[in-house]
């Protein structure tokens, strides 16, 4: 699957390993595209072969927001999930938290980052949207030429194109936080609630004056062209004007005009051409109306447990031993983490999809529930990894086990280790759910009987019965 593996301990030898293999070699982030790319053979070596890849993961200090000057600075290694739950980015970036939460399910979302997001390059990646609107600049660091800074419009060349050199690595994403006169949306229209790429998305930021007049405007647009763009004319237009319907109106339709979609499996270009019209007139509509939030939880589900989102870092060879299920065990390279648990005799791990849609493979890895189709194998080394077979057994079920068993939730088995395990870290963060909380919990977990009533009652209930016995976790950060 993979040439070679490598866990550098800091971003010097990162960087002297990517001007080493250069294209040979890819950054591994979160990996969740990249890990089903390999799969593919969508991503090769020059001239054919495996590529190897450099895991930034055990780096101290990359998986940091930081606020300084007016500015929030992304890390590479901080995930959409971290996004979610920062004070400073839902106060301060909305359309981004929103965006993250947007994006596949929590076990994804505990690994996937925002820079790994931007990379990928697709025009309906959510992220890239937002950061678009904020003015969003990256800062790409190689050994031999120290560090550049360009806007993120400019970082595009074209469709999933880039301005990154085979030695840089995206080190950093930076943007100025929103002020009190600012507003700023982010919608997304996908096929189904959750686990969606986007058909299309629009971000809209709006500054307005004491008296309600627009004195600047950003909207972006995702999926509608070969890469995100700005609605410029729709911008320009606004300018001096107050957000009643006419103006509103008329900005979404110039913002429709700056749109070249196409047909797809998803959706027809005709029908993106019209959902732009109408997104943008929302978003606008929310900003002026003070509805930007409107169905954002209060506290999102996570299902990271006590570990918070911190993933410990150090130095680990691939050869070092993991502890499953509290046992030390080595996992065999060069496979995703599902494989080698599976080779290692963990069969409860199941493969429903290899591509983290089905959350079959759903295990805790540092703490936080993550979908083992997507990790690499080396990555559990001297970590803390746990199975459905590490939650309770027939002499004493875990509190989900025995509610599923309760309210007929099991039915032909095959999804219900990946439930379990995602019904488990939530009892952790809530040990009380209500239903909504429950759903929120499963959006990554696929039920092939639809049997999802049943087994969101049984999630409720044990948050009603005797508390979990939960796994030793890992030491705080």
């Amino acid at each position: 699957m993979y040439r070679f593996y490598a866990a550098p301990a800091g971003l010097a030898d990162a960087l002297a390993l990517k001007a080493e293999h250069g294209e040979g070699a890819r950054i591994l982030a979160g990996g969740t595209d990249l890990l089903i790319e390999l799969d593919r053979g969508v991503r090769a070596a020059p001239g054919g072969g495996e590529l190897g890849l450099i895991d930034l993961t055990r780096i101290p200090g990359l998986a940091e927001i930081q606020e300084a000057d007016g500015q929030i600075h992304l890390g590479p290694l901080v995930t959409h999930n971290q996004c979610v739950a920062h004070p400073a980015i839902v106060a301060r970036a909305f359309p981004l938290a929103r965006a993250c939460w947007e994006v596949g399910a929590p076990q994804i979302r505990n690994r996937a980052t925002v820079a790994g997001n931007l990379i990928t390059a697709s025009p309906a990646n959510d992220t890239i949207v937002p950061l678009l609107a904020l003015g969003a600049t990256v800062t790409l660091t190689s050994a031999a030429r120290g560090e550049r800074t360009l806007p993120l419009a400019a970082f595009y060349t074209g469709f999933r194109k880039v301005d990154l050199a085979p030695d840089e690595i995206l080190t950093r994403i930076s943007f100025a936080a929103l002020d009190d006169a600012q507003g700023g949306a982010f919608i997304k229209l996908g096929l189904r609630r959750a686990q969606a790429i986007s058909v299309l998305s629009v971000a809209a930021i709006v500054r307005r004056d004491a008296a309600g007049g627009v004195t600047q405007a950003a909207i972006s647009l995702g999926a509608v062209a070969p890469a995100v763009i700005r609605a410029q004319a729709a911008e320009q237009f606004l300018v001096g004007k107050r957000l009643d319907e006419s103006v509103i109106g008329e900005a979404a339709r110039l913002a429709q005009a700056a749109a070249s979609p196409i047909d797809d499996i998803r959706a027809t270009a005709a029908y993106r051409r019209a959902m732009v019209e109408t997104l943008t007139a929302r978003a606008l509509g929310q900003i002026r109306d003070g509805q930007t939030r409107s169905g954002w939880p209060a506290a999102p589900v996570m299902l990271w447990g006590r570990a918070q989102g911190r993933v410990p870092v150090g130095t680990f060879t691939a050869d070092s031993p993991a502890r499953v299920n509290g046992a030390p065990v080595t996992p065999a390279g060069g496979m995703t983490l599902l494989d080698s648990l599976r080779q290692a005799g963990y069969v409860g791990v199941k493969e429903g999809c290899a591509e983290g849609e089905c959350g079959a493979c759903t295990v805790f890895l540092d703490g936080m529930a993550v979908m083992a189709c997507l990790v690499p194998a080396e990555r559990a080394a001297g970590c803390e990894v746990v199975t459905v077979e590490g939650l309770g057994d027939p002499a004493a079920l875990h509190p989900v086990q025995g509610a599923l068993v309760q309210s007929g939730g099991v039915q032909c088995g095959y999804c219900t280790p990946g439930f379990v395990m995602s019904a488990a870290k939530l009892l952790e963060e809530r040990p009380h759910p209500t239903r909504r909380e429950a759903q929120e919990a499963i959006t990554g977990n696929f039920c092939r009987c639809t049997g999802y009533r049943k087994i969101l009652d049984a999630m409720v209930q044990a948050g009603r019965a005797s508390p979990a016995r939960l796994p030793a976790q890992l030491p705080g950060p």
